[in-house]
Order: C-alpha cells, then structure tokens, then sequence
C-alpha cells in the first residue's frame, strides 16, 4: 500500500457502533483510515469494505486498546502505511451499570475507558509532534460533564479533565484535543435500558428524542474539520440532557 496525499485518522474500536460510524464518515469526508478493532473480525472486515467504497484507503487491525506496545506499534503501522497521522479517536469503551458497593474489580477494568484513551493519545502526540499538528478526539460520556446517580461509576469525569490538561499541553506542538460526551445513541447502548423505562428516560433529554451514531460521527468530523481550528480542550456534548443541577 502506498501513501497517498489524504490525511490519516486512527480510529479505536471502529468495528461497530459509534467508532463504525466515525470510520465511514471520515472516509466519506476524504480521510484515510486505520481503525482497531478487538474480536469481531467480520464486522471489521465489512466496516472496511463500506469505507474503500468510498474511495478511502483504510485497515483494520486487531489492537489490544490496553496493550500500550501494541498501540503504538499500531499508530507506527498506520503511518508506515498510510502517512503521517493527522487524526486520532478514541471510541473504545462499554458500560456497567453498577453503583461503588457493588461494582467488582473485574466490572472496573472493563469499564476503564482511561486506559484505552491514555495509550492512543500517548501513541498519537508522539506521531504528531513530528509534524507539528494535530487532532485528538476522546468519546466520553455525558455522566463526564454532569454525573448521574443511575450511571456506573467509570471515569468518566476523569476523561473530560485528562482531556482539558492535555490540550494545555500539546498546543505548543499544534495539535487541538477534544472531548465528545453523548448521551445514550444506538441500539447498543439504549439496548442497556428496559423499555418501560425508555420514556422516563427520553424526558430527560432536550429534544426528547434519543441520538444515533451519526450525530455523534457528524461532530467528531466536524472537530477534524478547519470550522474547528481555533477551538481545543473543549467538551462537546451531543443531545444535551436536563440533569437537575446542570448548568
């Protein structure tokens, strides 16, 4: 595979969900892609397909989103392969809604979105400061900004503030950091939520209407894109909640 002029996004766990959906929007916006992905070979492989088709160039590799050499070695690979890196998102990330007295040691790796995001950030400032520029897009959660007393304790907040101290940190190099914190988006996550509770549920968000992974793909691409370019260490939030208390 040769490198081409296109700019070059790494994407974590882009095989379904949200990340699939980011994959295909940036391909479809002229970017090239290398998205990890952790077990499911064939949504990855048909997630590549739906991208080349539309003109991008784009690999799937099996990462360890928890393995920092094996994150690196990946970042490496997508720049021997496709070029210089420009872009990185990290999607990775599941739920357990648990609260502290019940949530065991096992639940709490799981749920460790900090992990994943610190060894691709890590990984993606090294190839950026090479070039002197940037973008960095973590997917958080809406509990990051507001907290909510029904939601796992994750880290959540610690994403949004890892995020904000970053940012101070890289602009120098010219690279801008972002956060996006969704609200529940897809049949994957509303899927957690039993149905007699999804209109209780929908109440609490400001359109009264559940958001797709798209939404969540369309502001990623639009904090890659030059309308963005004075903005970093920003949280941005997608169907903005009524949380009492919140600002």
């Amino acid at each position: 595979m040769t490198q081409g002029d296109g700019p070059v996004a790494l994407v974590s766990a882009g095989s379904r969900g949200i990340g699939a959906a980011i994959v295909g929007r940036l391909a479809a916006r002229g970017w090239d892609v290398s998205f990890g992905y952790d077990r499911d070979e064939h949504s990855a492989r048909e997630v590549e397909r739906a991208a080349r088709e539309l003109g991008a160039r784009v690999t799937a590799v099996r990462v360890d989103m928890a393995d920092a050499a094996d994150v690196t070695a990946w970042a490496r690979r997508a720049r021997d392969e496709l070029g210089p890196v420009g872009a990185a998102i990290s999607s990775a990330g599941i739920v357990r809604d648990r609260p502290l007295a019940l949530i065991q040691p096992a639940d709490w790796r799981a749920v460790t979105d900090l992990d994943a995001m610190f060894h691709l950030c890590r990984a993606a400032v090294s190839e950026m400061r090479r070039q002197r520029s940037g973008r960095i897009v973590t997917v958080s959660s809406m509990v990051g900004v507001y907290g909510h007393a029904g939601d796992d304790l994750a880290p959540k907040p610690g994403i949004a503030g890892f995020v904000k101290l970053l940012a101070g940190q890289v602009s120098r190099y010219g690279i801008q950091v972002h956060a996006v914190t969704p609200g529940p988006v897809g049949r994957e996550m509303t899927a957690i939520v039993p149905e007699r509770t999804h209109a209780g549920l929908t109440e609490t968000i400001a359109l009264r209407r559940f958001g797709s992974a798209g939404d969540v793909a369309d502001l990623v691409a639009f904090l890659l894109s030059d309308e963005s370019s004075v903005m970093t260490g920003t949280v941005r939030e997608v169907r903005s909640p009524i949380f009492a208390g919140a600002p």
